[in-house]
């Protein structure tokens, strides 16, 4: 058989699993294939107009990457490094899905987050390397409020909750969701009073989270994250009353 036909059967494999029902299961086939090729085909497929595919697909990147890292190390981080060439302006592309696959890599694995989640933060960042286009700002606030969700010390370290506070004040209402759902992750050091003035915001956005679709308020996601916030810092007082 040649090469070229064994490429694009196993490129319908990997569509075809992904579009399971049944994710865990797609994910434990997805495994069982040569993990370089899996990458390939899911990076492309970012860039579908199916949501629920580009979702997926960002999810099984983040496994199938993690567990690259078990074997070859280097080969995760040139993973990393691929996506962050495609958010560059010399790579000629888009960048579609990249932020969102590079913060699903960093939620699952630990050693890729500490190297990497000052990246994804500077896309973000005035005196970094900003993306102003909004759609993609989308895409990064949401990479950062996925890893805030698993390892939320490790952007704390990184000062994010002061980082994020201007995505509070976009003009697209996603990316202040988005921004007040990763905020009120990481708990509120800053932006308190950019965080009670979206309470009364009440435009809806449609967000992926936990591996499903639903319409918010901006207004929820703001009362979310100071409600958390407000959680935290007493568990915080509590533990400090312990002897």
């Amino acid at each position: 058989m040649k090469k070229s036909t064994v490429r694009t059967a196993l490129k319908h494999r990997v569509l075809s699993l992904v579009k399971l029902p049944d994710f865990d299961q797609a994910l434990d086939e997805l495994s069982k294939l040569p993990p370089r090729r899996v990458i390939n085909t899911l990076i492309a497929s970012l860039c579908t107009d199916d949501e629920d595919m580009k979702w997926k697909a960002v999810s099984a990147i983040g496994f199938i990457a993690s567990n690259i890292t078990a074997k070859d190390m280097e080969s995760a981080r040139t993973i990393m490094r691929r996506l962050m060439w495609s958010l560059n302006d010399e790579s000629g592309g888009i960048g579609w899905g990249a932020p969102e696959a590079m913060g699903e890599i960093m939620a699952c694995h630990e050693g890729l987050a500490k190297e990497f989640a000052h990246i994804l933060l500077s896309y973000i960042r005035e005196d970094g390397n900003y993306i102003e286009y909004q759609p993609l700002q989308r895409g990064v606030v949401w990479g950062l409020g996925r890893l805030a969700q698993v390892r939320p010390e490790i952007l704390r370290e990184k000062d994010a909750t002061r980082i994020l506070c201007p995505c509070l004040d976009s003009s697209d209402a996603t990316v202040r969701a988005l921004a007040a759902w990763a905020m009120g992750l990481l708990g509120v050091q800053d932006g308190r009073s950019e965080l009670e003035a979206l309470l009364a915001d009440n435009a809806e956005v449609h967000l992926y989270r936990d591996r499903h679709f639903g319409v918010r308020q901006v207004s929820e996601m703001a009362r979310e994250a100071l409600a958390r916030s407000a959680d935290s810092g007493t568990n915080l007082t509590q533990r400090s009353d312990i002897p």
